[in-house]
């Protein structure tokens, strides 16, 4: 198989109540990524995707979405992906880890979901007649 195989676990995660979008956003980049980044050595990406609302043509405004932002996980192998999701579905962050999350995240809107992505390489595909 020619595509790249890529194991990564997401996180749906929500801003705590009363704070604005920039605020969670800064804190997210200078505190709390950073604090974690200490902790992961075992992954190739850590990737934060902010959540942008935007209209749509049939069902109009969207203002607030149910999460802030999808945090990605990438793993170095099937070995470090099967070993966090184990960890993260079954125990509890460390307490200073947690406490920071109070800081920032609305800790019951957590969500987690594993993905294993194949990407084509598309510079490699023929065009179709």
């Amino acid at each position: 198989m020619s595509d790249l195989k890529i194991h990564k676990i997401l996180l749906f995660m929500k801003r705590r109540p009363g704070m604005t979008v920039a605020a969670f956003r800064d804190y997210y980049e200078t505190r709390h990524a950073p604090l974690c980044a200490q902790y992961s050595t075992n992954l190739q990406r850590y990737i934060r995707r902010y959540i942008e609302p935007l209209p749509h043509p049939e069902t109009g405004p969207n203002e607030e979405m149910a999460f802030d932002v999808v945090t990605e996980l990438w793993c170095k192998d099937e070995a470090s992906f099967n070993a966090l999701r184990g960890y993260l579905t079954t125990a509890i962050m460390p307490d200073f880890i947690v406490e920071d999350e109070k800081n920032l995240f609305d800790r019951s809107s957590f969500r987690i979901a594993c993905v294993v992505e194949y990407e084509t390489d598309l510079s490699a595909v023929k065009p179709a007649p």
